[in-house]
């Protein structure tokens, strides 16, 4: 397996662990300061190990824009009606509605960059959505009630995972031409800057976060984990696979997601989770072998 899709494996059974994480500290403190924190975490361990190549890097007026669109759409937005969702949902279901991603990058993918896959990655990736689309209702698409409770939340989430899908849609083309660490670390700077006054506004509605043990823990790890070094890793993969290939591997994400929140946060455990999970590796495995065969 070429050592892209390795990273990619990782990152995205790392990236799964950050719903429940996140879950347990907007408990503490608000939505739009966890995003904030998380920001401000990434961007001082992202800037100066990127500030050699920032300074050096000779970025267009399209570079620049696209970078800050990325930030502010990518991470602000992204952010922000991630944990709003999720103060409102699961962490089993922040996971799994993460899907929109993987299939609006293969959606767009071939009209906005034009970028196609093959018919059998084709095939994995409509298995891995299927699997995900499986465990995140619960059974099958228009009878069951799982997700009706929480609504709102993972309506939010969607969006969520709209505006996460267009961070790589918008970034692919400047990581095409500049490093993922110069990438990576302007994003986040405008990402940061546009969450501010969203925090700002957080803070004068009160009341204030409450800064735990558990809520600085978890910040840390969902700061320099899941931004810093999962940002830096993903945009490193992104800058060598194209973008409908990097996709179907954000499947692991509600899988693993589910079962963290099953084993961590006690949620249930059903038949339609292990099937969708067996789905999801049958479309990954098909993919990589497709990929190989390419």
């Amino acid at each position: 397996m070429p050592t892209a899709y390795v990273v990619l494996l990782v990152s995205n059974l790392i990236f799964a662990t950050g719903y429940s994480v996140a879950r347990i500290v907007l408990e503490d403190i608000g939505p739009a300061t966890l995003a904030m924190a998380r920001l401000t975490i990434g961007s001082l361990i992202l800037v100066p190990w990127a500030w050699r190549g920032l300074t050096a890097a000779k970025l267009s007026r399209e570079d620049h824009w696209r970078l800050a669109l990325t930030g502010v759409v990518g991470f602000t937005l992204a952010f922000a009606l991630g944990n709003w969702g999720l103060a409102h949902s699961t962490a089993s279901n922040a996971a799994l509605l993460i899907t929109v991603e993987p299939a609006s990058l293969i959606l767009l993918s071939p009209l906005l960059l034009g970028e196609r896959l093959s018919r059998g990655e084709l095939l994995g990736a409509a298995l891995a959505i299927l699997g995900a689309t499986v465990i995140v209702v619960n059974g099958i698409p228009g009878v069951t009630q799982a997700l009706v409770p929480h609504w709102q939340g993972d309506l939010i989430l969607v969006l969520s995972g709209l505006a996460y899908a267009a961070y790589s849609l918008i970034a692919r083309p400047v990581l095409l031409r500049h490093p993922a660490l110069v990438v990576t670390a302007s994003s986040i700077l405008w990402g940061a800057a546009g969450m501010l006054p969203l925090a700002a506004l957080e803070w004068a509605a009160g009341p204030g976060p409450v800064w735990t043990s558990r809520a600085v823990t978890g910040t840390l790890y969902l700061g320099v984990v899941m931004t810093a070094l999962g940002y830096a890793a993903w945009n490193w993969c992104l800058e060598r696979v194209e973008t409908p290939r990097v996709a179907i591997f954000l499947n692991l994400q509600p899988l693993g997601g589910a079962l963290l929140g099953v084993w961590w946060l006690g949620e249930r455990l059903t038949p339609f989770t292990v099937a969708g999970g067996i789905l999801i590796l049958a479309g990954l495995h098909l993919t990589v072998k497709a990929r190989r065969r390419g």
